[in-house]
């Protein structure tokens, strides 16, 4: 029955510890690689400060709270630009699927990229290998329980 019991404890922390997250604002990067090179691919956000969103606002859309990271990658007339920001409109992704950018090209040789994100502060950094947290977690508390 002790068994039981420090099993449930110990699985009622594990959610506790990777479900309850701050809900209010999202912190994103906010650098241009024309103004800092740096903030282009790949980002080397060692040099950066991470902004808190819920700070930042827009003359043009009063009392609109910023709610997602942008990652804006454009080429005009053959030279990359990087914009890493808050973003106030829109929805994650393409779908909500984080996954996939929305893309735009024109005519005299320029493509635009815009990436939203919102499931984790900083989400607007480079596109990297994904690490699960969680699974790990999750593996650590069952070598625990089976032990």
């Amino acid at each position: 029955m002790n068994n039981i019991l420090s099993s449930m404890c110990l699985v009622s922390i594990f959610f506790s510890l990777n479900f309850i997250q701050e809900g209010n604002s999202i912190k994103c990067w906010d650098c241009r690689s024309d103004i800092d090179p740096k903030c282009s691919d790949p980002f080397e956000n060692k040099t950066f400060a991470i902004t808190d969103c819920s700070t930042q606002s827009l003359s043009h859309l009063p009392g609109q709270k910023s709610t997602m990271c942008r990652k804006m990658r454009q080429k005009v007339n053959g030279v990359w630009k990087y914009v890493r920001s808050c973003a106030f409109l829109g929805e994650p992704g393409i779908g909500k699927d984080e996954r996939f950018c929305l893309m735009r090209t024109g005519t005299y040789n320029i493509f635009m990229e815009y990436c939203t994100c919102n499931t984790k502060d900083g989400c607007n950094t480079s596109s990297t290998m994904v690490t699960y947290p969680l699974l790990f977690s999750l593996l650590a508390l069952i070598i625990y329980v089976v032990r």
